[in-house]
């Protein structure tokens, strides 16, 4: 496994979500997505529910799933796409 290869290819983003911004359903195929609030609350949003999220919690959104985020107010996070490690 080559671990400098996996630790150059996480991508990190800091998202801020008001009430108002629509996230459409969208999925990353090789990757592996993990949420983490960092203030505010709203919800990780799943074809089949939804993932409550305050502040200090974390939503973990596996490679192909169909995924959004929304709030009712506002809320910040940091999101980190890793890369799926294939079975050698």
């Amino acid at each position: 496994m080559d671990l400098e290869k996996i630790k150059n290819a996480i991508v990190t983003n800091v998202y801020h979500i008001p009430a108002e911004r629509k996230v459409p359903l969208h999925s990353h195929a090789d990757h592996d997505e993990i949420f983490y609030c960092i203030k505010g609350a709203g919800f990780g949003v799943l074809e089949n529910g939804e993932v409550k999220l305050t502040t200090g919690k974390a939503f973990i959104v596996p490679a192909g799933v169909k995924h959004s985020m929304r709030s009712d107010d506002e809320i910040y996070v940091t999101s980190f796409l890793v890369p799926v490690v294939k079975k050698d």
